[in-house]
């Protein structure tokens, strides 16, 4: 991976990843900022904000913007997340000049219409609907509420119906100004181009970027001691199962024992969550592991969708499949292919304009620095048994498990008999 990575003057970030073997460019905008930094009274506002940018400048109308990058064959998008939000196209290298402009002129020019927003205010309400009308998604809403209860992390990123309706222009113009800002800033670009080509036509951008610090996150504070529970009755054909055990941070390096760890347990379909509940026992048709990190903590969470009647051998089997690795480990076997899927999954990942652009802002973001995907290599290379034994003992402990149980038939009491390791 050929990149490279610089402060600029003006307090922003640049990273570029020169790939001269492709035809293509990607670049984004990171901004340090997401749903964790926002007051109760404001949660869903960096969604909002998203939704917002593509709505029209003091250039472009919400057409234009899309038609600009569509109409060379290229695409636009953005997501916001817990602590970053980030708006990206991706297009023939020959055109790194439109979307660059295309880009700039949505962050610097947006205008944010009154009537755009009232449109867009339905919209996002519908999309609140949306997830409420998916069970996985419930799920997964409601163990972040166990997970980080009492922490912004624990609210939806998209807010409330509520709140999303009570959000004012100035609101979102306030927020966007004190956050939007070059000491909040992260861009980066991949494809074929090379970093003195990347500043000169960032130039316009940089001249005009506003100056500022880089927002504090709000530290979790973790007081759980034992198993928590949640459970949503709902009229469906399916029980849902989130489980969710609080974790460790990006910054820990103990990270790369975790993540293999959920590869072992959950990611494919030779882990032993697949094996067990979908493959010996058929009581699912979809079980995965994964794992989330933040700045100063994380997470390890496990879903499955199985049929309502057998609500309760499932999660049993889940719990003792987990127990199981906590008391006894893995085998150097399973070790080298959880090894091989996460080299192999990353190598074929970065072939890609857009993966390497993702890979380069994400790392800016988290870590203010990008690491070389060999060095990434190594550290999983060097993970040994008794490493992932050690945080699989680590993680899966009664005062660190929450469950969150979507479920028409789904009864408390007996989930608590259930809900321990």
């Amino acid at each position: 991976m050929n990149f490279s990575v610089e402060k600029l003057p003006c307090g922003a970030g640049l990273a570029v990843a020169e790939m001269p073997q492709v035809e293509s460019i990607s670049m984004g905008l990171w901004f340090g900022v997401g749903g964790r930094h926002e007051p109760e009274r404001l949660n869903g506002v960096s969604h909002f904000i998203e939704h917002m940018i593509f709505k029209g400048t003091r250039r472009r109308n919400a057409r234009e913007i899309s038609e600009a990058v569509e109409g060379v064959g290229g695409y636009l998008n953005a997501f916001t997340a817990e602590e970053m939000t980030c708006y990206f196209a991706k297009a023939g290298a020959r055109h790194f000049p439109l979307v660059c402009d295309v880009l700039s002129d949505m962050f610097l020019n947006s205008t944010f219409p009154q009537e755009e927003i009232e449109r867009e205010r339905g919209v996002i309400c519908e999309e609140i609907r949306m997830y409420d009308d998916q069970p996985q998604q419930v799920s997964q809403e409601k163990l972040n509420t166990l997970v980080w209860a009492g922490h912004p992390l624990g609210r939806p990123l998209a807010g409330t119906v509520k709140r999303v309706q009570r959000m004012s222009r100035c609101d979102l113009i306030n927020y966007k100004a004190k956050h939007y800002h070059a000491g909040n800033l992260w861009i980066s670009i991949a494809g074929k181009i090379t970093p003195t080509q990347a500043r000169e036509m960032l130039n316009p951008l940089l001249k005009r970027l506003s100056h500022g610090r880089a927002i504090t996150n709000k530290s979790v504070r973790w007081g759980q001691t034992s198993p928590r529970l949640a459970v949503v009755r709902k009229p469906i054909e399916q029980s849902h199962i989130a489980l969710g055990l609080r974790g460790i941070s990006r910054h820990d390096s103990r990270r790369f024992h975790v993540r293999l760890l959920s590869v072992i347990l959950g990611e494919n379909m030779s882990s032993r969550l697949f094996q067990s509940i979908r493959e010996k026992h058929g009581l699912a048709y979809s079980i995965q592991s994964s794992v989330s990190y933040m700045n100063d903590s994380g997470s390890f969470g496990i879903y499955a969708g199985v049929e309502n009647g057998k609500l309760s051998k499932a999660l049993q089997l889940i719990l003792k499949t987990v127990k199981q690795v906590a008391t006894k480990g893995v085998t150097e076997e399973e070790l080298s292919r959880a090894k091989e899927y996460t080299l192999g999954q990353m190598a074929l990942s970065l072939e890609s304009t857009t993966n390497q652009m993702m890979w380069m802002g994400e790392h800016a973001i988290a870590h203010g620095k990008v690491t070389d995907p060999s060095k990434v290599s190594e550290r999983i290379e060097a993970v040994t048994t008794a490493e992932i034994h050690s945080a699989a003992r680590f993680l899966f402990r009664d005062e660190r498990l929450n469950l969150a149980v979507v479920s028409p038939v789904a009864e408390e009491k007996d989930l608590r008999k259930l809900n321990h390791f």
